[in-house]
C-alpha cells in the first residue's frame, strides 16, 4: 500500500470528553461531571501518546488539536504536559499549529495565558450565535458580550483565532442570517467555521424534533439560500470557503483539518477518539474506548484502543474521494490512481462536468459549490 498519507501531512487529535452542560444540539462525545482527576487524566493521555509514538517513530508532527467536549476546561499543566509528551515522540514542524477549543465563558477565557505559555498557538471559540434567544435555545451558557470579550482577549493572546456559528435555526429568516455574518466578519477572527443545524439522532434537540416540538426549522430551499449567501458574503470579505463548512483567507486555513481533508495519518487519543494511522504500510483506522471511566482504566492498563481495523486499498481510496471532494482544491488525479488506479480510471467525471457538479483538469478534480450543495448525493454517485 503506498503510503500517499504523506502528501496530507500527519497529525495529533486528544479529545477532552468533559462538559460543563450538554447543549441539545450535540451528538459528541461529551460528558458533565462534577469532578475531574486532571494529575491522572494527564498520566493516562500521556500513555496513550507514547504508545503511538513508539509505532511511529521519525514523523514531524504538523499539528495538534484539543477538541472536546470542552478542552478549555483542561488545566493548562493537563495541556502542557501532552504537548511535551508529544515532542519526545516526534519533531514538531516549525510551523506546528496547535489549536484548542474553548466556550467564550469567563472561566474558559481566564486560562487563556496558561494555555499560550503552554504552547496553544490557535483557539477555537465555540460563538454559535449572535443573538441572545438563540443562544438560550441552544442551550449555551454565554451571552453575546461575553462572546465578544472573548473574541478580543483570543486575538491578543493567540497568534490565531477561529470562532463557530450555527446557521439555519429556529425561525431565522435569510436577512437575520445574512445580518448577522457580516456582523461576525465584522469581529475579524481569521477563520470561521459556519455550520448549517443538524438534528442528529439521539440529541435532546432529535427528541424534540420526534415529539414535533422543534418548530420554525428553515425547509430545505431555505436551507440552501442560507448556503449561497454564506459563500457569497465571505468571499466578498475575503474568508471563501476552503471547505464545505470552513473560511479563511490564503494561509489562514486550519492545518490541522486539512491534515483529514487531505487524506493524512492522525493519531487520536482520548474517550471515542478516531485515528488513521500507517504502519509498515499497513493504513489502519483506530477508535478509542468511548465511555471516560473505560477508557482511562484501558489507557492505564496499556491500551485504550477499541477497534484496530486494516483499511483496504479501496477504503483507503474512498476515504480520500470523501474527503477531498469536500474542499475546494479538490483531489489530485495522480494521487488518486497511485492508491487504486483501477478505480481512478473508471470514474466517470465527464457527465457530472456537463451538469456542474464537478469541474476538471488535467491535475485534479474537486465538486463546484453547486456539487457541495448535493455532496453525499455526488460521492454516492462517484463511489
Amino acid at each position: 500500500m503506498a503510503e500517499t498519507w504523506r502528501d496530507g501531512g500527519f497529525g495529533l487529535y486528544v479529545h477532552w470528553p468533559f462538559c460543563e452542560a450538554k447543549c441539545p444540539y450535540c451528538d459528541f462525545n461529551s460528558h458533565v461531571v462534577s469532578h475531574v482527576d486532571q494529575t491522572r487524566w494527564a498520566a493516562a493521555l500521556v500513555s496513550e501518546l507514547a504508545r503511538y509514538g513508539r509505532q511511529t517513530e521519525g514523523r514531524v508532527l504538523r499539528s495538534i488539536y484539543f477538541g472536546g467536549g470542552t478542552p478549555s476546561l483542561m488545566a493548562p499543566e493537563t495541556v502542557r504536559a501532552v504537548l511535551d509528551a508529544s515532542r519526545d515522540h516526534w519533531a514538531w514542524a516549525n510551523d506546528i499549529e496547535i489549536t484548542l477549543e474553548a466556550n467564550p465563558r469567563s472561566v474558559e477565557i481566564n486560562k487563556f495565558e496558561g494555555f499560550a505559555m503552554a504552547g496553544v498557538n490557535r483557539v477555537s471559540l465555540g460563538v454559535q450565535a449572535l443573538r441572545p434567544d438563540d443562544l438560550r435555545r441552544l442551550g449555551r451558557l454565554h451571552d453575546v458580550d461575553d462572546a465578544v470579550r472573548a473574541l478580543e482577549i483570543a486575538k491578543s493572546t493567540f497568534n490565531r483565532v477561529n470562532f463557530d456559528l450555527i446557521y439555519g435555526r429556529q425561525g431565522q429568516s435569510l436577512s437575520d442570517w445574512e445580518v448577522e455574518l457580516r456582523e461576525a466578519l465584522d469581529l475579524a477572527a481569521d477563520h470561521l467555521s459556519l455550520y448549517q443545524l443538524t438534528i442528529e439522532e439521539g440529541t435532546a434537540f432529535w427528541d424534540r424534533a420526534q415529539a414535533g416540538k422543534l418548530r420554525d426549522l428553515p425547509s430545505e430551499d431555505l436551507g440552501a439560500d442560507l448556503y449561497i449567501a454564506t459563500q457569497e458574503i465571505c468571499e466578498a470579505a475575503g474568508k471563501p470557503a476552503y471547505e464545505v463548512s470552513n473560511h479563511a483567507g490564503d494561509g489562514d486555513e486550519s492545518r490541522h483539518n486539512l491534515v483529514y481533508w487531505r487524506g493524512g495519518d492522525y493519531v487520536g487519543i482520548g474517550p471515542g477518539a478516531h485515528g488513521r494511522v500507517t504502519v509498515k504500510g499497513q493504513r489502519n483506522a483506530t477508535v478509542a474506548r468511548r465511555a471516560p471511566g473505560d477508557w482511562i482504566k484501558a489507557a492505564e492498563a496499556g491500551s485504550a484502543d477499541l477497534e484496530v481495523e486494516s483499511l483496504t486499498l479501496q477504503d483507503v481510496w474512498a476515504e480520500y474521494l470523501m474527503m477531498g471532494l469536500r474542499l475546494s482544491e479538490g483531489l489530485d488525479l495522480e494521487r488518486a490512481r497511485i492508491i487504486d488506479p483501477k478505480r481512478t480510471d473508471a470514474l466517470s467525471l465527464d457527465p457530472l462536468v456537463e451538469l456542474g457538479l464537478i469541474w476538471r483538469n488535467e491535475a485534479r478534480f474537486g465538486a463546484t459549490q453547486q456539487g457541495r450543495m448535493l455532496l453525499n448525493t455526488l460521492t454516492a454517485e462517484l463511489l
